[in-house]
């Protein structure tokens, strides 16, 4: 319990940095994921090859590599932006390739009947997957939708090998500081565990009102 106590501020700094990571980086990856998401359903080839390209790359690449390639590799075109930035972007990005997967395949239990006959009524395929197919194929997606963002959570962890600040990291100061490795970790899961309970409650309460009856 020392180690807790006695570190307080210290970990409250990385839980905070997991929060903020896990928020803004998925916020990106539901717009960067609904934006592939419909354009892999688009009847404009050339848009469904950008989609099928975004999501083959991202889902077949590490994490790992990818946040070396943002970290190190945008920099040599100018980009020069905070660490944890970096870190949204590489985030957000990898996860759009899975939320993406899942808005399409929620969008594939929508009887083709519906696109059809919006369509029969002068309706675009904006429109058409705006207001007709997208909102009910939310309701199939909101657990999937869930689990993928838990496990953006849980891969925020990456993000301290580069120098940003979240809660898996602050297990070096606290071994530099010698407390016992073990409890440190103990700590650090409850800290995970309470963010990912969150945002399972979070999906839990939006599937019992939006979901798909059972």
């Amino acid at each position: 319990m020392d180690v807790l106590t006695d570190n307080f501020s210290l970990y409250g700094r990385g839980f905070l940095g997991t929060v903020e990571l896990t928020v803004y980086a998925s916020l990106l990856a539901m717009a960067l994921g609904f934006v592939m998401a419909s354009f892999r359903v688009a009847p404009v080839r050339a848009l469904r090859v950008i989609g099928t390209v975004w999501v083959t790359v991202l889902r077949n690449t590490p994490l790992t590599l990818l946040f070396f390639a943002v970290l190190l590799g945008l920099p040599r075109f100018g980009l020069v932006l905070p660490f944890q930035l970096f870190a949204v972007l590489a985030l957000g990005c990898y996860t759009s390739a899975f939320i993406c997967e899942v808005l399409r395949s929620g969008i594939n239990t929508v009887p083709t009947g519906q696109g059809e006959a919006a369509r029969s009524l002068g309706m675009s395929f904006g429109q058409t997957l705006s207001n007709i197919v997208l909102p009910q194929a939310f309701r199939s997606v909101i657990p999937p939708v869930g689990s993928t963002l838990i496990a953006l959570a849980k891969n925020s962890a990456i993000a301290g090998a580069f120098s940003v600040t979240e809660l898996l990291g602050t297990y070096k100061t606290l071994n530099e500081l010698g407390y016992s490795i073990i409890w440190s970790f103990v700590w650090i899961a409850v800290g995970y565990l309470i963010i990912t309970l969150a945002i399972s409650a979070l999906f839990h309460v939006m599937e019992k009102r939006w979901g798909v009856a059972r």
